[in-house]
């Protein structure tokens, strides 16, 4: 029987990290700290690149879904790298934490300043990924190869993983309840560079002048440091530089929330303000009044009750201007999702000006939920304190993402035409049958899915386009005869409304199937006839 001595399992001699001291409970309790820290660092990168990405590009489920898979492989790849790495652990844990910090902390701002150059976007986009990824996949083994000096392999692969996974829960929690609406993107970036090289600085200050080449890592840590510390500090400068470059207008007003980004812009030649929500537009200061008045008066023409009126998005105010138009309204409800929208329109004073301080009316009461689940409540409670609605009004942004695809769907009309009186009347906006010819159909089918009967009609805008509307009664057999004040309209008239419910051949209907919230089909057709638009 061979001697124990002699069994060496064919290690090769280089391999053993002889050279590697053993850790003091200090070092040990940094290392250990370092793992969930280099976690939260890591998934909170892929996170932001997936989040610039789908800012600026759209469809968040394929720039979520890309990111994702690029980064998991890419750390794969860098897992797959350690093996070659043997000497001098810790000086290239730290190197590595440099890399990662000074790359991964100016991400964001990278991607922005890409973006006009749209051809080179993807490829940088795809390299900071798989750069990014490798880094974060080499950290982890090398932590547990390091810490596997103090302890068992058994002990150091637990330890190591339970807190890598500690450390992406938070990362993956903290990024949109805590970082995206308190810092926005670039700060975000430039942060948790920070974090990355903290960890580095920590690891030299612990681990002294006993790591190989102790001053070239300071230098370069401390170098990285400041080029963060400056980025953050100039962040704001920096955001508002990038997101000039996306709008041709001076940018007067932007801010990340928990659910878009909200950006104001002014063209001081022609006095003309435009809001943008998550870059698409939402109205232009010099022809708000064509698209606001279609989508009120048209469907406040109709006959029957119009004292209770809902106003699903509509948090600009340029809605419920129109709307107090008519004495009868005794109460607007408007339910906007998200509380900055509301509170920047009823006090920015070049959106205000516009909404003529509607937001401040006694006769209104905004909400601040999802439309969806909150319309669903009410539909439930129903009564005398909560009476159905004579008039719904959506003026939701357009289906450019998942969570706006289920407030066109069938389960969501349906929900709507139970919160409806029975003689009701519902109004949407339905983007351009010319430019999205295919959603604005598909909402049509959608609309008659939940067994609503639909008056279409389009109108000429100079910012939008063709733009295109659905009315929807609640009636089996409603009464179509309108009758417009036209005393209260700069643009819309009777004759008008007639004339913009007939279409031209190239923008007639078309047959498109059903959108329904566990079948959507209108994300991807958006997405379809967006990317036709481009070209």
């Amino acid at each position: 029987m061979a001697s124990p001595e002699l069994v060496t399992d064919n290690v090769d001699a280089s391999e053993i990290e002889d050279n590697e001291p053993v850790l003091v409970k200090k070092q040990t309790l940094l290392l250990m700290i370092s793992v969930m820290v280099v976690a939260l660092c890591g998934i909170v990168y892929e996170l932001i690149i997936a989040a610039v990405s789908s800012y600026l590009i759209g469809n968040s489920i394929y720039q979520f879904s890309i990111t994702i898979g690029l980064f998991m492989f890419a750390m794969g790849l860098g897992s797959w790298l350690t093996k070659w790495i043997n000497k001098n652990l810790i000086s290239k844990f730290i190197m590595i934490e440099i890399t990662v910090a000074l790359i991964g902390g100016i991400c964001s701002s990278l991607l922005f300043l890409m973006f006009p150059y749209y051809t080179l976007y993807r490829p940088v986009m795809f390299s900071l990924i798989i750069v990014i990824g490798t880094l974060v996949g080499l950290e982890i083994p090398l932590l547990a190869r390091i810490l596997s000096r103090s302890t068992s392999w058994k002990h150091s692969i637990a330890n190591v993983l339970s807190l890598d996974y500690l450390g992406a829960l938070i990362g993956s929690v903290g990024f949109p309840l805590l970082m995206l609406p308190m810092l926005g993107l670039f700060r975000s970036s430039f942060a948790i560079g920070l974090l990355n090289i903290s960890v580095a600085l920590l690891a030299i200050i612990v681990f002294g002048k006993t790591l190989q080449g102790y001053w070239k890592l300071l230098v370069s840590a401390v170098t990285v440091l400041v080029l963060l510390l400056v980025g953050l500090f100039l962040s704001e400068s920096l955001t508002k530089f990038a997101e000039g470059q996306m709008y041709a207008d001076n940018v007067i007003f932007h801010k990340q929330t928990e659910y878009q980004r909200i950006v104001v812009t002014h063209n001081q030649r022609n006095n003309d303000v435009r809001l943008y929500l998550d870059k698409h537009i939402q109205f232009a200061s010099i022809d708000e009044h064509r698209y606001h008045e279609s989508l009120v008066h048209p469907v406040m023409s109709f006959p029957g009750s119009r004292k209770n009126v809902l106003i699903l998005g509509g948090g600009d105010g340029m809605a419920v201007r129109e709307i107090l138009k008519y004495p009868e309204v005794e109460r607007i409800t408007l339910v906007d999702i998200d509380p900055v929208i509301t509170e920047l329109c009823a006090t920015f004073e070049p959106i205000r000006k516009l909404n003529e301080g509607a937001l401040d009316s006694d006769k209104l009461v905004v909400v601040n939920e999802d439309a969806f689940s909150w319309l669903r409540d009410y539909m439930g409670e129903i009564s005398e304190q909560k009476p159905a609605f004579d008039r719904v009004i959506i003026d939701l942004p357009d289906p450019h993402n998942e969570a706006l695809d289920k407030l066109y769907s069938k389960e969501f009309y349906h929900i709507v035409r139970q919160s409806m009186s029975a003689d009701g009347y519902m109004i949407s906006q339905c983007s351009s049958p010319f430019f999205a010819r295919e959603v604005y159909w598909c909402i049509r089918t959608t609309m008659e899915a939940a067994e609503f009967n639909v008056k279409s009609f389009r109108i000429p805008m100079v910012s939008f386009g063709i733009w295109g509307f659905h009315i929807c009664a609640a009636s089996s057999q409603p009464d179509w005869s309108n009758d417009i004040d036209e005393s209260m309209c700069k643009f819309m008239s009777n004759e008008l409304f007639e004339s913009c419910t007939h279409f031209g051949k190239d923008i007639s209907r078309i047959e498109m199937p059903v959108n329904r919230t566990l079948e959507p089909k209108l994300y991807s057709l958006y997405e379809k006839n967006l990317n036709r638009k481009k070209k």
